[in-house]
């Protein structure tokens, strides 16, 4: 009794390192499975980067709107840079030993871009509010000064909740297997090693995916309650097209995303099937990622117009 106590003791306090399985279960595909998330990596990287160029380049584009679209792009690219280098490295090698603390860094860098991205998707729709809703004063208000503020807030304010989100579930005792199943370090199948009741840390989990999930989501539909009002009230029907057409790339994008998080956060120890979770994970990680430059861009003639302006001038 006394050998099992410190051997259990043992596994709780010298575990120092995780193995990830990522797509293990499915070896005969690694190969091919490397080279389409290479492709969509390179691909997210350059769709950005080109979006980023462009709203910083084309005068155009110098207004808020473009301003936080292309923060937007640059926190798009910091998102899948926490997770899709380390899942190209596991499928190249076969290996996907990872040790507790770069397991917790890229928990702590994933909880802080992803909640950073739900506070600057509401910023943005709060700026088509009032492009839409108070157009008089909308310029006056949405000055520089206080877009640059808006972005920094979407930025710093999420640091307390991603430290502390962190550090509780990676304070917790793991005994017993050490296998993630899954590509990355998430809430979900990391909290599903720890020993005991972690009922309260569950319950954490909760409040804080309500605070920085379901309270920004609910100020977003608010929000484009009042829009949707405001454009029915237009006279005419081409400025209710226009007004229409500018936001529904950005409802798309809220739709996909929240969607897609509140299912895998709200699932945590449930009895659904892990392939299931890891579906979810590539969807909110690798895919939406990849079709947001696409929604933004082809739903969005001033943007198209300025990418055929810089090609125009590389190409001549």
């Amino acid at each position: 009794m006394e050998n099992r106590l410190k051997t259990g003791i043992s596994n709780i306090t010298t575990l120092m390192e995780f193995v990830l399985l990522g797509f293990s279960d499915i070896p005969n595909l690694h190969w091919t499975l490397f080279g389409i998330f290479l492709v969509i990596y390179l691909t997210i990287l350059m769709c950005n980067s080109i979006i980023i160029l462009v709203t910083r380049i084309d005068s155009a584009l110098q207004t808020p709107m473009y301003f936080f679209l292309g923060n937007l792009s640059f926190l798009e690219i910091c998102y899948v840079t926490v997770t899709m280098p380390r899942m190209l490295m596991d499928l190249l090698t076969q290996k996907g030993n990872i040790s507790f603390f770069a397991c917790a860094a890229q928990m702590f860098f994933f909880l802080t871009f992803g909640s950073s991205e739900c506070l600057l998707l509401t910023v943005m729709a709060y700026d088509r509010y009032m492009a839409i809703c108070n157009p008089l004063h909308y310029l006056l208000i949405m000055n520089h000064k206080v877009c640059v503020q808006l972005v920094t807030v979407s930025w710093i304010s999420v640091f307390p909740f991603a430290i502390g989100q962190t550090c509780q579930i990676f304070s917790l005792p793991f005994c017993g297997s050490n296998t993630i199943n899954h590509f990355f370090c998430d809430i979900p199948p990391v909290l599903k090693l720890a020993c005991g009741d972690t009922l309260v840390n569950e319950f954490v989990v909760y409040v804080i995916a309500v605070a920085i999930v379901m309270v920004p989501f609910l100020l977003i539909v608010v929000s484009y309650g009042k829009i949707i009002s405001s454009i029915l009230k237009f006279s005419s029907a081409k400025g209710r097209a226009k007004a229409f057409s500018t936001c529904s790339s950005h409802l798309i994008v809220v739709v996909l995303f929240y969607g897609t998080a509140t299912i895998n956060y709200t699932q945590l120890k449930s009895n659904q099937s892990e392939g299931v979770g890891k579906l979810i994970s590539l969807f909110f990680t690798v895919l939406i990622p990849t079709l947001n430059p696409i929604i933004y861009t082809l739903r969005n003639k001033d943007i198209t117009v300025a990418l055929r302006k810089l090609l125009t001038k590389i190409l001549i």
